[in-house]
């Protein structure tokens, strides 16, 4: 593994190469023939970073995470386990299969060391999702998986209730906890869900859901709601309210941003859809600390956006956030940040 993390400054070379999308496919078949010849399944019992965390009552093995995204289909949970995370998310995924937006899709800014992405849930749908999540090792060997859902483009924003109950109803049994995706800026309407009537709507039906579920399967999982980077002081509080009243157990703060404030100028700046990487990092502590200020200690906070060293893990949980994710970083960084990450809050 450690020959992995030194060998990545090569291996970003040929990656960035290619076209973005190219390379993250490119990646993900990596990691699933890694899997196939039990190298990955090999490497959950190895040496990783331990920094034990107790978030919603689940035991992490340290509380630096994948962030979800970079593994729709849940198709390379082993492999990504192998690269030292606490805990992993996998999706978003949608009751059925869709192809997402149109290509290109996926944009580098590597000036401003970012992404720009309008993916739109791509994924090959939940029956597919399912079936991967169970052939996975991670679970067996004591790692938290995170399951993130969403809705379908072509379901009307009147019915999205429709397709997170479905999506709930089918990850439940297989969850550490189940990550309601309401905030991707590449799904039309999708985050007039965080408006206060909808979200109170959402949450209601969710809340209700998950009770008749932890009845049928004898264990309560966590319920966490993603929001973005963009939202006004008052729209956080109204979060945060709702999440206390429908029990919601955390919040992940954030996903990706509307703005381009930070990346005027800059190849690419006028693409559609979230921006990741750097400039998300004060956004999201902004985010973090209201909700923080909102929520006290009950509700949990993971932390995410722009974490691109260690020292950005630690703002993040000064601001407030009990664990932390990583993506962008990642892709800049390589598998060395995960581990420098762990460090870092070790000595915080």
């Amino acid at each position: 593994m450690s020959l992995l993390f030194q060998a990545y400054p090569l291996a970003r070379a040929a990656l960035f190469s290619m076209d973005p999308e190219q390379a993250h496919e490119w990646t993900l078949r990596a990691l699933r023939r890694g899997q196939g010849c039990g190298t990955a399944t090999r490497l959950l019992a190895a040496r990783q970073p331990i920094l034990p965390r107790t978030v919603m009552g689940l035991p992490l093995r340290n509380p630096v995470g994948l962030a979800a995204g970079l593994d729709k289909n849940g198709a390379c949970i082993d492999g990504l386990a192998a690269l030292g995370f606490g805990f992993i998310e996998v999706g978003t995924v949608t009751p059925r299969a869709q192809p997402g937006n149109p290509k290109p899709r996926m944009f580098r800014l590597p000036r401003a060391r970012c992404l720009i992405n309008r993916m739109g849930f791509n994924n090959d749908g939940l029956d597919t999702f399912v079936a991967n999540v169970q052939r996975s090792q991670w679970r067996r060997h004591g790692g938290i998986l995170g399951l993130n859902i969403g809705k379908n483009a072509d379901t009307p924003i009147e019915r999205a209730v429709d397709d997170y109950l479905l999506c709930l109803d089918g990850v439940y049994p297989h969850a550490d906890y189940v990550t309601v995706n309401i905030s991707s800026p590449n799904t039309r309407n999708l985050r007039s869900l965080q408006s206060h009537d909808a979200l109170d709507a959402l949450l209601g039906a969710l809340k209700e859901r998950r009770e008749a579920l932890a009845d049928r399967h004898g264990r309560r999982t966590p319920l966490v709601v993603k929001i973005a980077p963009d939202l006004e002081t008052g729209e956080i509080d109204a979060v945060a309210e709702l999440v206390q009243r429908h029990g919601i157990d955390g919040i992940i703060a954030t996903n990706t941003t509307l703005s381009r404030e930070a990346v005027r100028g800059l190849p690419h700046e006028d693409e559609a859809g979230g921006l990741s990487g750097p400039p998300v990092h004060a956004l999201s502590l902004a985010v973090i600390r209201r909700l923080r200020e909102r929520l006290g200690r009950e509700t949990a906070i993971i932390g995410v956006g722009g974490i691109e060293s260690g020292r950005q893990a630690v703002e993040k949980v000064q601001a407030g956030a009990d664990a932390v994710q990583l993506y962008t970083g990642l892709i800049y960084r390589g598998p060395a940040l995960i581990a420098e990450c762990v460090r870092a809050l070790e000595t915080a």
